[in-house]
């Protein structure tokens, strides 16, 4: 892109193929109808492809194509098998969001071998290997991509009855460092997005307290948890060129919780 290409220019999608995990709900639904409104065609996996209907659906409504994909995360031959048919349907994959994740909310003593597999396979795993298997089949080649892996929070404070959870998110974060590394001579960028607190239908529960709300909402500066609008303008900075000298790093967008205002959260009810 030359340098009489205006800024507008740098933020524009048209044309890619992303590629996003996790999309039958919460954010991984949100951030593929905002990819396909900047211009991406879009890939959408989950574990059920008929959970995806929907979001094929409103994807399509926007003018771009889309494809429902099901992909188990912890199935290293799912993996494979999933980018193999976004590539056959698309002949590439530009972004992938990788963003399927689980959580068991318990205290330390009580977390089993179970719970820590189940967490940690989900979320740093499996990102591990579709990253990897798109690097492979797609972006190496290519000599562009951009993975974007999706963190917390978490990935930067530790918070009681999250440790598996926090343990996967926070390798994520060194993750998107060494792939950093790794895959930049090729064009590919890497990086992490982490969202603060945002209400998603595996959290909704916590959110049905005021008094937690309140709680919460007074140790954020912004003074309110996230919604999901907010995370638009960071997920298109990611995706486009307009961050093409930006690799390796964790985008916090948290209304500035991570400053270190919240040092301990209420125990469950």
């Amino acid at each position: 892109m030359s340098e009489e290409n205006s800024g507008e220019d740098l933020f524009d999608l048209e044309g890619q193929v992303a590629f996003v995990s996790g999309a039958s709900r919460g954010l991984g639904e949100h951030f593929a109808e905002v990819l396909a409104a900047a211009g991406c065609d879009v890939v959408v996996t989950s574990r059920d492809k008929k959970s995806l209907q929907l979001v094929e659906d409103r994807i399509e409504g926007l003018g771009r194509r889309c494809q429902s994909v099901e992909l188990d995360v912890t199935d290293h031959e799912s993996i494979r098998k999933a980018v193999d048919e976004a590539i056959i349907g698309f002949g590439k994959i530009d972004i992938v969001v990788c963003n399927a994740g689980c959580n068991r909310r318990k205290p330390s003593v009580d977390v089993t071998w179970e719970d820590w597999d189940y967490v940690v396979d989900t979320n740093l795993k499996g990102s591990f290997f579709l990253a990897q298997e798109t690097a492979k089949r797609s972006m190496l080649e290519a000599g562009h991509g951009r993975i974007i892996m999706i963190g917390s929070v978490t990935s930067v404070h530790g918070y009681a009855g999250l440790a598996p959870y926090g343990a996967s998110r926070g390798g994520i974060r060194q993750l998107v460092m060494s792939l950093a590394d790794d895959w930049g001579p090729a064009g590919i960028t890497v990086n992490c997005l982490a969202p603060g607190w945002f209400k998603t239908q595996q959290n909704a529960m916590m959110y049905e307290d005021e008094g937690w709300v309140e709680y919460l909402s007074e140790r954020i500066p912004l003074r309110r948890p996230g919604n999901m609008e907010d995370l638009d303008g960071a997920l298109i900075f990611l995706a486009s060129e307009s961050s093409r000298y930006v690799t390796g790093q964790t985008l916090l967008v948290d209304g500035g919780i991570s400053t270190g205002r919240l040092r301990a959260m209420p125990k469950e009810k």
